[in-house]
């Protein structure tokens, strides 16, 4: 038997190494090449990064090619978002976590908002088009910012609902107990145990549908629209169209229009603030738990 042993691990050790050999060596791969793009567009992009260039306007008059803009086109879209998904992402999270009954119809809806968190982005455009600019009229033909924020708010609302969920039930089963068995209702203990002690996954959840938002192009060229310009009127400014960041950084790349080192600007821009976005969700995720942790 001992012998028969031996032999077996003498066979199965070579795959094993193999195995893990190959594992390694294609992680090594991946962030080799992650790495490399994002060095490569920051050293292209980063030296001509400015102030001007940050809150300056294009103009083809005066040949400038700053980024406000769209910058606040960003800003509008992802405020706008975060109102109408935060919201409706937590209130349906915690319906299926604490009020919903196993059955086929619960069942449905998970695998419905598993199908929606698969969907291409470009998917969500064009229904975006369809329904929220051609059918419900929200805002002009060429787009709005409130046809974008609606459109990125189905985008970010089955990753918002799944974490959240899942931060929930994670939440110690002995809270429940304990709370239940001294007469609490079910919604007084949601909303002073069950969502503090839930707060750092919904944080995270939340700043990270603010990294997608803010990276998202291929919905928002069809929803939010091409306009750069200086809006006017920044209380009528969501019903009319606004390119942000990541849709001028595609028109400037593949149309042209501008000088080649303006899309590695923006792209550099882009990566910083993705990365910020992040560091931030690491970090007041780690703030949160160490509070609930004292707790």
């Amino acid at each position: 038997m001992q012998m028969d042993k031996n032999l077996y691990e003498k066979k199965i050790k070579p795959g094993v190494i193999a195995v893990r050999a190959l594992i390694y060596s294609v992680t090594a791969a991946v962030t080799l090449m992650v790495i490399a793009i994002i060095l490569y567009l920051i050293v292209k992009g980063l030296p001509y990064i400015s102030f001007e260039f940050l809150t300056t306007a294009p103009s083809r008059l005066y040949e400038t090619y700053g980024i406000a803009p769209m910058i606040i086109n960003t800003l509008y879209i992802v405020f706008l978002s975060l109102i109408l998904s935060i919201p409706l992402g937590i209130g349906t999270a915690i319906y299926l976590a604490e009020y919903s009954k196993p059955g086929k119809i619960i069942s449905s809806i998970r695998f419905a908002i598993e199908i929606l968190a698969g969907i291409p982005s470009i998917v969500y455009g064009l229904f975006g088009l369809a329904f929220f600019i051609n059918t419900l009229k929200a805002g002009s033909s060429g787009g709005s910012m409130l046809a974008g924020a609606l459109t990125c708010t189905l985008i970010v609302l089955p990753t918002l609902i799944r974490t959240t969920e899942e931060a929930l039930l994670q939440v110690n089963p002995t809270y429940r107990e304990a709370a239940f068995s001294l007469g609490t209702s079910k919604l007084h203990i949601i909303r002073t145990i069950l969502l503090p002690c839930a707060l750092p996954g919904i944080v995270v959840a939340i700043i990270l549908s603010i990294g997608r938002i803010v990276s998202e192009s291929a919905a928002l060229l069809y929803t939010a629209g091409v306009d750069y310009t200086m809006p006017a009127n920044y209380g009528k400014h969501i019903l009319e169209p606004g390119a942000g960041l990541t849709v001028q950084l595609y028109l400037y790349a593949t149309e042209g229009g501008a000088p080649d080192w303006v899309p590695y600007a923006m792209a550099a821009v882009l990566i910083i603030l993705v990365f910020i976005i992040n560091l931030a969700a690491n970090t007041i995720a780690g703030i949160f738990k160490k509070k609930v942790s004292f707790k």
